[in-house]
């Protein structure tokens, strides 16, 4: 490998870790949604990992079919900028419903205490929400989990901005080895940098006692999702 590539890579490596540290979107809405979900470990990782390859793949192919016509990284960037507006909208609009139907869920879902006198003369008192009793006792049938999806049309929309000067470089020397190895490294890096992230804000939430705001998961997922698209939106994240 030569001196150009390496120091490629290294900028490839550093350009996608960065890039998604300081990008709240990519790992907060996948540990706000598990949580809110009860999503187990293995899918809120596996989510995370397809919505980063195809947020990741999404650049890609525009970045290619922009040096197939030979534009411009400005003619590019500003592509790049008008599909963030889109990602961060649709953030925006999923977070407000989502929030909206959380806090009616949690409204309904209030919790209340029932006294019970057993016939040994013992008197007791229970906790429960009629919506969780409802759907024990009837055996409802699982509902399909719509929100991975919705996660991923978002995250395929989502820009990745860094990548496309990255592309650029060796498209400009012709090195499609370059081209490749910079798509790798980079989507490697944002993939696994997302993951752990995620990883670490579930474990970090699993360790924090929240029973009491249980019932308003959702509508706090949705201000989660909400804020995300706004910080992407007027704060440029």
């Amino acid at each position: 490998m030569t001196t150009e590539l390496s120091l490629l890579a290294a900028s490839a490596a550093s350009i996608g870790f960065i890039h998604t540290l300081f990008g709240p979107d990519h790992y907060l809405p996948f540990a706000a949604m598990a949580r809110a979900g009860g999503w187990s470990t293995a899918k809120t990782l596996l989510v995370t990992v397809v919505c980063g390859i195809g947020h990741v793949l999404g650049s890609l192919v525009l970045g290619m079919i922009g040096i197939a016509l030979g534009w411009a990284v400005g003619g590019m960037a500003a592509v790049e900028s008008l599909r963030g507006d889109w990602a961060a909208w649709a953030l925006i609009a999923f977070g407000l419903l989502y929030a909206a139907w959380g806090i009616r869920r949690g409204i309904t879902n209030r919790p209340h205490r029932h006294r019970h006198a057993h016939a040994d003369g013992v008197v007791h008192e229970h906790e429960h929400a009629h919506r969780d009793e409802h759907a024990h006792l009837h055996a409802e049938p699982a509902k399909v989990d719509l929100t991975p999806w919705i996660l991923f049309v978002v995250f395929v929309l989502g820009p990745c901005e860094a990548l496309i000067p990255l592309l650029m470089v060796p498209a400009a020397a012709h090195s499609w080895w370059g081209l490749a190895m910079v798509v790798i490294v980079f989507g490697v890096i944002t993939v696994a940098t997302m993951t752990a992230l995620v990883f670490a804000l579930i474990y970090g939430l699993n360790l924090i006692p929240l029973r009491h705001l249980e019932r308003w998961s959702h509508a706090l997922a949705g201000v989660a999702l909400f804020a995300c698209g706004g910080a992407i939106r007027w704060l440029g994240l």
